[in-house]
């Protein structure tokens, strides 16, 4: 969620616009750029595989429930699979359709080898004992085995899911396989084959877009003040490094409300309070703050690590900062896009940005098939090299078109994938 990016929904209004219309409008837009036929348009637009599955679950006590689950696999061309596995009662098959769509234009952006997938369930995780939401993971797991594999569609962690989960879903396939095979997901526990550096991956790698988009006009990340909406694993331990580096974070938020503090918020401290059970809201270092207003707030660099959709036109009219740096995935409509751009505001795409956590579930990946552990100390290294040379690369799109810094980033994404379905060619 996100996804490889695992981030935290947001409530804010006006958010009417779908996920999967704003997918399919940007390959649209990529398309028209790169002067593709509509055949090839058609391809790269519909997904190659999807799985639509009953998830029954007996409850703790005895009752039995019925959820819907999904696998979607937009394109498997520049290698397996990969996407996180997404729990919200709200999640559907066009949200699912986009998500994986957007997967698939970020591993070629960042040019590791994978294609495009993505998984949900309709389900709220809050409502459900531990023990439930194992056998609603398994049961998935179990009807979506014919699709998955290391070599066919490799899982992650995204909103409602979390090591655990893979966990269960490793130990579920491997069974089923007769033998252990810790690559067919990644966000693992360490103890069973997970990377080090994979929970903060995505957040570093946010980070790391967010310092390069700043240094092109001179900028350092402790000159600048930011506001960080989602306090999941994205927005808060991004929240986190900012802080680390220097930032004034003056606003961040969770599903449940904000806290602003003109003069900075003690991070740490708030992510002590919020390990602790507390509410983002509930802190006593700041003073409230709306979802809604605090895409608003006159800062420097604002890190929209929600849910999809909050930057639609009426929001992106009200952003006062210079950069968004996006967390989570597809958080600007197509005409908040539009207006951003207008208004001179450079947006680092959710296919660059938040490309760390996929990075490293890659580094993961590669490490079980190898049966070869990594130190900590190698894989900052090598997240930072590819965030800065995947960045750069885009950058230099964007200066010789003059187009923005998507656009550029869509280009690149889609040129590869396009470039991999024409060298492969059609089976007869």
């Amino acid at each position: 969620m996100p996804d490889e990016d695992r981030t935290t929904p947001a409530t804010t209004p006006g958010t009417a616009t779908a996920p999967l219309e704003t997918a399919q409008a940007q390959l649209s837009s990529a398309v028209e750029i790169l002067g593709y036929d509509e055949g090839l348009h058609q391809m790269l637009a519909t997904p190659r595989r999807e799985m639509n599955v009953a998830v029954p679950l007996r409850r703790d006590d005895g009752s039995i429930e019925l959820f819907r689950g999904y696998r979607v696999q937009h394109n498997i061309s520049r290698g397996p699979g990969k996407g996180g596995l997404r729990y919200s009662a709200g999640v559907d098959v066009d949200e699912v359709r986009a998500l994986a769509m957007w997967m698939t234009w970020k591993c070629a952006v960042v040019d590791v080898p994978y294609g495009g997938a993505k998984g949900g369930v309709t389900i709220d995780p809050a409502n459900y004992s531990t023990t439930e939401l194992e056998r609603v993971t398994r049961r998935y797991t179990s009807e979506i085995m014919p699709i998955i594999g290391p070599e066919r569609d490799i899982m992650a962690p995204d909103i409602g899911t979390n090591e655990q989960t893979m966990a269960w879903v490793m130990d579920t396939y491997s069974v089923n396989m007769g033998y252990t095979v810790t690559a067919v997901t990644t966000g693992k526990p360490l103890t069973v084959g997970g990377s080090l550096g994979r929970a903060t991956a995505t957040s570093r790698g946010v980070v790391h877009a967010a310092a390069a988009a700043l240094a092109e006009a001179g900028v350092q990340l402790d000159e600048v003040s930011a506001a960080v909406q989602g306090f999941g694993k994205v927005g808060s331990h991004a929240a986190r490094f900012l802080h680390d580096a220097g930032t004034k974070v003056v606003a961040v938020s969770d599903e449940h409300g904000g806290i602003q503090s003109s003069d900075g918020l003690d991070v740490p401290a708030l992510l002590e309070h919020v390990a602790r059970g507390g509410r983002v809201p509930e802190f006593e270092g700041g003073s409230p703050v709306s979802n809604s207003e605090l895409l608003a707030l006159d800062v420097d660099v604002l890190v929209p690590a929600a849910v999809e959709g909050v930057l639609d036109a009426e929001a992106a009219a009200r952003v006062k900062a210079r950069w968004v740096v996006e967390g989570a995935n597809g958080p600007t409509t197509t005409e908040g896009d539009r207006i951003l751009a207008e208004r001179g505001i450079v947006v680092v795409p959710d296919i660059l940005a938040n490309a760390g956590g996929v990075i490293v579930s890659y580094f993961e990946w590669v490490q079980a098939n190898q049966a070869y552990w990594w130190t900590e100390q190698e894989i900052a290294e090598r997240l930072e090299q590819r965030m800065a040379a995947s960045f750069a690369a885009v950058s230099t799109v964007s200066r010789r078109e003059s187009i923005t810094l998507r656009d550029a980033a869509l280009i690149i994404g889609v040129r590869r994938v396009a470039e991999a379905h024409q060298i492969r060619g059609l089976y007869p």
